[in-house]
């Protein structure tokens, strides 16, 4: 006699199949790889809250995202330049000279949007100059960008004699010292710069082809990518973020300072690296960089917290490089593998 399938039977036949504890594990396990970066960053947070003092308060984290306001911006443009398998070694320098350029010319004309414009526009030509140099000459990035770093750095000792511009002017002093809901302008221009560039990237055509070019440049071109302006344009925009910087830095310290934002540029591929940006390009996200800037702004903030010496701090950001640069180099190979 044919015996009917009983209800439990026939569930199990039409429904889903169980899910294994294996499965579980598979699914845990990926989803603790994929946002591994983020759940460190978490973890670290949670524990500098509760041993350090004074650190989860709101006055010191709103005084870590403003110290780490001028990296958070230009590791948006780095992200590009990286992810097309480029970099920029001569931010630090810009940041220095359009903040001498900007308040100089605020001196010289008691108009902040001059003197703006006037650092915004300098940047962008020195981007473009890079771009130009590296996509259509073709000479190394690394040899490119240091050249500029030295010329440009230069530059802003020459067109100050050496000497802090200093400005009075209250608009421009206002520029960066004012703020909106309590928060800051440099922080709220850097979350406009996160979501932005994250756009750019995940959501258009110039992300797309700047992934494709770091991926594989010769397939790009063959594909009908203008490989060569796409990688102008993106240093151009290196440029004019770093020109913004550079002035907001100015403001912030009322004053262009030629021998600023020394080492600037090792801190934001730094942060870049740290977020899962490859060295060898391709591959990018924003949330990633602003994991790895928040990482590195920790970092600092946590060691001025405790009084540790600033030689000490030197040893620290280096370690954090390095380990930048071997997390790249085991997540490359484990691509490849």
């Amino acid at each position: 006699m044919k015996r009917l399938p009983s209800a439990a039977s026939e569930s199990e036949t039409k429904g889903s199949p169980p899910v294994s504890s294996e499965t579980v594990f598979h699914r845990i396990g990926a989803f603790v790889l994929e946002y591994n970066l983020i759940l460190i960053f978490l973890a670290i947070f949670i524990a500098l809250s509760i041993s350090v003092r004074y650190f989860f308060t709101i006055q010191n984290l709103l005084g870590l995202a403003l110290s780490v306001s001028q990296i958070g911006m230009v590791a948006c443009t780095m992200m590009f330049c990286l992810a097309s398998r480029d970099f920029d070694l001569s931010v630090g320098s810009i940041v220095a000279f359009t903040g001498v350029l900007g308040a100089t010319v605020v001196n010289a004309t008691d108009n902040l949007w001059l003197g703006i414009g006037a650092a915004l526009f300098s940047g962008a030509i020195i981007g473009c100059v890079n771009g130009v140099i590296i996509a259509y000459l073709r000479i190394n990035a690394l040899i490119t960008t240091l050249a500029t770093m030295e010329i440009v750095r230069g530059l802003a000792f020459i067109s100050s004699h050496g000497q802090a511009v200093g400005v009075s002017n209250a608009d421009f002093i206002m520029f960066a010292g004012s703020s909106f809901l309590g928060i800051s302008t440099p922080i709220w221009t850097t979350l406009v710069c996160f979501v932005l560039f994250g756009f750019l990237l995940n959501s258009t055509i110039y992300g797309r082809n700047t992934l494709a070019i770091g991926g594989n440049p010769e397939a790009s071109r063959l594909a009908g990518i203008q490989v060569e302006r796409t990688r102008v344009i993106i240093f151009l925009v290196q440029g004019l973020v770093a020109g913004l910087a550079g002035v907001i830095l100015a403001s912030r310290i009322t004053s262009g300072q030629p021998n600023s934002a020394i080492g600037f540029e090792l801190n934001v591929i730094s942060a870049c690296v740290l977020g899962g940006v490859s060295l060898k390009g391709g591959s990018a996200t924003m949330l990633g960089v602003v994991v790895g800037v928040f990482i590195l702004g920790t970092a600092e903030n946590v060691m001025n917290l405790l009084n540790i010496d600033a030689f000490y701090q030197y040893l620290v950001r280096g370690a954090i490089l390095l380990t930048a640069v071997l997390v790249d180099q085991q997540r490359t190979r484990g691509d490849r593998d």
